[in-house]
């Protein structure tokens, strides 16, 4: 393998970081944080590829046409994480780990927020620690691919 291949996957409102509601999402833009994140991460074993939409039926294709061509998937579903089966079928049906990150703790949050339809299947979860979560997600995902790997 010449590079580990991650997929960033934002979902509804996630368009609209740095404007809306500041003091729970921050100031940062997600053009801003997908550059940075490239800039960090996009080195010769490793290429990051990126989808934001507010569209569900968008997200589970794109999550479909992973099977064998992604190593590993990051996604904040926002909103869809609490109201979505549709991707958590979808996310079960190809081969790919990935991990739930969400800018906000959730579970400090309204109470229907406290429940994710993704976090039981996914590796793991990181919500509350804003944009960081995205660098910590890909961190971790880049230390299992190696260690499956033995890099």
């Amino acid at each position: 393998m010449s590079y580990f291949k991650i997929l960033i996957l934002n979902g509804p409102n996630l368009n609209l970081l740095g404007t809306r509601e500041k003091k729970i999402y921050g100031t940062k833009s997600l053009n801003t944080l997908i550059n940075e994140l490239y800039t960090k991460f996009n080195q010769s074993n490793v290429k990051i590829t990126h989808l934001q939409s507010n569209a569900e039926h968008i997200l589970i294709e794109k999550i479909q046409k992973s099977n064998k061509n992604i190593d590993y998937i990051i996604i904040n579903p926002a909103a869809f994480a609490h109201t979505s089966i549709a991707l958590r079928d979808a996310l079960l049906s190809i081969n790919v780990p990935f991990i739930e990150v969400h800018i906000s703790n959730i579970y400090s949050r309204e109470k229907f927020r406290s429940h994710s339809w993704l976090s039981d299947i996914a590796q793991g979860i990181i919500c509350g620690f804003g944009t960081d979560g995205y660098y910590w997600a890909i961190k971790t995902a880049l230390k299992r691919l190696k260690k499956k790997h033995n890099y």
